[in-house]
């Protein structure tokens, strides 16, 4: 869930041979952070639902408290962080999902066996507030708070690399969302690759190009496709690095946080300039 001033991620993941969970948060003008993750060997105890729209999560362990539920009109989440010498952080934030907003939806296949299904939903009006050691933030309209909620379900390859791009916001009096993948998804004739624009989604079935330097991901990064569908620029300010290492098993996520700039020419629509539009790109390597 961004907003102008901060941003808030919550991940719950099985697995199976581990589970995680994490609440993190940042200011981004102060540079505040709270940061809780969570992992458990095994997975015990985490479960996932089969359908995109029908989240029943509720975990309270090692002073993180998650719950997400899913309604007919959106998503409650609700949690509670209490770090020893670590800072409390605890809110409540209901991310809506309008009638008639569309989403992306995609089966990634590698082989008969192995495959990923990701559901990508941008553009979601968030509204709500956390605390922070007693400071109060504030989710709505006045900020431009927007959720984004990333679903996957699958069998995936021991040993994958990805790109992804998503940011959600207002332009010129519009709601722009796009969601951008990249690495994974080659050769398999499907893409991650949408734009929604007021609501609508505009599928973008070419390969994406990211272009970044992997000595420093702070430096902009260029993404594009063939035919000039997408444009962008995209310049970070904050980096969130992660390394989880387990024997044979690792993972590493470089996830910057900054603006969009640049142009999207939908088949279906016209032109949309993008200027100083906030949202996220990263590259993650891992062998699970």
């Amino acid at each position: 869930m961004t907003t102008d001033t901060h941003v808030i991620a919550i991940t719950y993941a099985n697995l199976d041979y581990l589970g995680l969970a994490d609440v993190w948060f940042r200011e981004h003008a102060s540079g505040r952070e709270h940061h809780h993750p969570i992992a458990i060997p095994g997975a015990w105890g985490f479960a996932q639902s089969e359908r995109v729209d029908d989240a029943r999560i509720f975990i309270d362990r090692l002073g993180l408290r998650l719950e997400l539920r899913d309604e007919p009109e959106g998503t409650w989440l609700r949690f509670r962080s209490r770090r020893l010498g670590g800072g409390r952080l605890e809110g409540e934030l209901f991310v809506e999902r309008p009638a008639g907003h569309e989403t992306l939806s995609v089966v990634v296949p590698w082989s008969d066996r192995r495959f990923q299904l990701t559901s990508k939903h941008q553009c979601r009006p968030t509204r709500g507030e956390l605390t922070l050691d007693g400071t109060r933030y504030a989710f709505g309209p006045d900020n431009h708070a927007f959720g984004c909620l990333d679903f996957g379900r699958g069998v995936w390859p021991f040993a994958t690399t990805w790109n992804w791009a998503s940011a959600s916001g207002l332009q010129g009096g519009r709601v722009v969302g796009l969601n951008l993948g990249g690495q994974w998804t080659d050769g398999t004739a499907s893409t991650e690759n949408a734009l929604v624009i007021d609501g609508r989604l505009h599928k973008i079935s070419e390969d994406l190009r990211f272009e970044y330097d992997r000595r420093d991901f702070s430096a902009p990064w260029r993404l594009s496709t063939p035919s000039g569908a997408i444009e962008l620029r995209f310049v970070p300010f904050h980096e969130r690095a992660s390394r989880i290492e387990l024997g044979l098993l690792r993972s590493e996520v470089h996830q910057c946080f900054g603006h969009f700039e640049g142009s999207l020419r939908p088949a279906d629509g016209p032109v949309v300039e993008v200027t100083e539009l906030l949202g996220w790109a990263e590259e993650h390597r891992a062998r699970w």
